[in-house]
């Protein structure tokens, strides 16, 4: 009698803290049919659904003491597509699905996993909108669906989260404009979308990173004029306008990529100098006026393609010979002289271009680490620069 309590005993012991909840297995036999192990792969060779105890024999499974799922990582290198039933899983913490091919939408419904803090579905084929479920995610605080084929607009409700911290989607179809952002987001990545208008007119200050590059967005960045706590700027290859703010030459600012845009000028009355080690690529725009003096203390500084103007600051002269500034790229301006003195030298790890300016340059000291498609002239006609000097003093 007493011998077979103990093994009831034992056995209720193992089913309230071992075994998991009957509608949890279906739903893992349900994503479990929906995927497959791509060649050289052995993700699901543990997923055995006869044994005892899943949650302590199957990879990428996290269960809570009541045999509840809280946390589900697949992959990588897995095909197929995502089961409806992930939303049974109504004790999610955390979804992962790494980098294989995966195809097909999103499951539909996320409101039934209240407790989700983390959505990382990356790399895979995933298409389709995000669903409208997302919106009832009170608790997320990271949402990474990059590199994946997903489309519609960007929805509105993804932006006002309210415990939402990081938010990428990069490497996607996502069109219309950016949204109107009320989310504490400390990192917020768009690049290498369809994404055009203008910018909202509110970012939050929380931000430290910011990615907008590769889409077609246009008009002014007055509203991350306020983000004054940036580390990482990119808003490449888009269609901006007007004045760079001086407040995002700021001495947080590590990584500045604003190339390739139609910038006209910087608003530098009293710029903060670089931290060092930092990169600030403003190629291939359309500012004018002098060099800042303030940018000089960059490691690497790209302001070739430009309509600068005027004398090289001394600074910039300082900080390649002191080892401070490792490349620095003027070609391409209208720039009228570089104040070199002779016999100075340059350390061997320096790049420099002053090619096609309005000088003189020295081809050992402005040609000889210029990109290879730098025009071989060493200066610009004279007559560009007579009537771009002209044009200017008149306008």
């Amino acid at each position: 009698m007493n011998y077979t309590f103990f093994l009831l005993l034992l056995t209720l012991v193992h089913s309230t803290f071992s075994s998991l909840a009957p509608t949890d297995q279906a739903a893992l036999e349900s994503i479990r049919d929906s995927l497959t192990d791509m060649p050289g792969s052995a993700f699901f060779s543990t997923w055995d659904f006869t044994t005892p105890d899943p949650c302590s024999t199957f990879a990428g499974l996290t269960c809570t003491s009541l045999g509840r799922v809280s946390a589900l990582s697949l992959g990588p290198n897995l095909s197929g597509s995502l089961s409806p039933s992930i939303s049974n899983l109504t004790h999610l913490t955390q979804l992962v699905l790494y980098p294989g091919l995966v195809t097909g939408p999103l499951p539909p419904r996320f409101d039934t996993l209240p407790l989700l803090r983390v959505i990382s579905l990356t790399r895979n084929r995933l298409t389709g909108p995000i669903p409208n479920s997302f919106s009832s995610l009170s608790y997320l605080h990271t949402l990474d669906l990059s590199y994946n084929q997903l489309s519609g607009s960007l929805p509105p409700f993804l932006t006002t989260l309210p415990r939402l911290k990081v938010l990428v989607l990069a490497s996607n179809r996502f069109s219309d404009n950016v949204k109107p952002v009320s989310s504490p987001l400390l990192h917020l990545d768009l690049k290498t979308n369809q994404i055009s208008g203008q910018l909202p007119p509110l970012f939050p200050t929380t931000l430290r990173y910011l990615s907008l590059a590769g889409n077609s967005i246009s008009g002014a960045i007055i509203p991350l004029e306020p983000l004054t706590d940036l580390t990482y700027i990119d808003l490449s290859m888009n269609r901006f306008t007007g004045a760079i703010p001086q407040s995002l030459f700021g001495s947080t600012t590590t990584s500045m990529f604003l190339q390739r845009n139609n910038f006209t000028s910087i608003n530098a009355t009293s710029l903060s100098m670089l931290p060092q080690g930092s990169v600030v690529d403003l190629s291939h725009n359309s500012i004018s006026g002098e060099l800042p003096p303030s940018l000089a203390g960059a490691e690497s500084l790209f302001l070739n393609n430009n309509r600068f103007t005027g004398e090289i600051p001394e600074e910039y002269i300082k900080s390649l010979v002191n080892g401070t500034t490792k490349t620095l790229f003027l070609q391409h301006n209208y720039l009228t002289r570089f104040p070199w003195s002779s016999g100075t030298q340059l350390p061997d790890s320096v790049s420099l271009c002053l090619s096609y300016n309005c000088m003189d340059t020295d081809p050992v000291v402005g040609l000889s680490t210029c990109p290879i498609e730098v025009a071989p002239l060493l200066s610009r006609p004279a007559i560009q620069c007579s009537r771009f000097y002209n044009h200017s003093s008149t306008g």
